[in-house]
């Protein structure tokens, strides 16, 4: 089994779409003002995962579910990301769980985490 697809709701298509731009996603699919659908960049060669936009009337925003984005260099990403005009409402931090995690909400309020993990993504000390 593969995960498809997250599927988040938006408010705004156009500042949705560019913020997921600016993240790093590869849209492949653009139905204004509607749905929109984005690669996830696939660094090890495989099928890359999806992610979707579709558009909701009345979303004020949610701490849950929260989304999460692996990324090589958290602190590469936090710093471009900044640059770019991105508000993040916690800078990069190590977690007790081994991972360095900077959380950010998107247009619509979804609430976003970028982490960098690495082996212990799959491989925790605790791993069962």
């Amino acid at each position: 089994m593969r995960l498809n697809q997250v599927t988040v709701p938006c408010t705004d298509y156009a500042a949705s779409v560019a913020f997921y731009k600016t993240l790093g996603l590869i849209q492949i699919v653009d139905s204004p003002p509607r749905y929109a659908r984005f690669e996830c960049p696939a660094s090890d060669g495989g099928q890359p995962a999806t992610f979707s936009l579709h558009q909701v009337e009345g979303w004020t925003g949610a701490d849950d579910p929260l989304v999460y984005f692996e990324v090589d260099d958290i602190d590469t990403e936090y710093r471009r990301l900044k640059a770019a005009g991105l508000d993040f409402i916690a800078e990069p931090q190590a977690q007790s769980w081994l991972w360095t995690e900077a959380h950010l909400r998107d247009p619509a309020g979804n609430r976003i985490c970028l982490y960098q993990a690495g082996e212990v993504r799959r491989f925790p000390p605790w791993r069962i």
